[in-house]
């Protein structure tokens, strides 16, 4: 019996952690655009090869 009264001002002091830290994340706007960032990464512009026809990761041995 005398366990609770340790666990319930702990169980008291986590939930108001849990708020503070929920609160913090809805003001910093963590969840304000869910699905952009998953749209985004879909939506990649790739570039053009360049005008020689090499890339950059297509060096030849003698071209270093």
């Amino acid at each position: 019996m005398e366990i609770l009264y340790l666990l319930i001002p702990l169980s008291l002091v986590l939930v108001f952690a849990i708020a503070v830290i929920f609160w913090y994340a809805l003001k910093s706007g963590q969840f304000d655009d869910l699905e952009g960032p998953a749209h985004r990464i879909l939506m990649d512009d790739d570039l053009p090869p360049p005008a020689g026809g090499r890339s950059p990761g297509n060096l030849d041995v003698d071209q270093k």
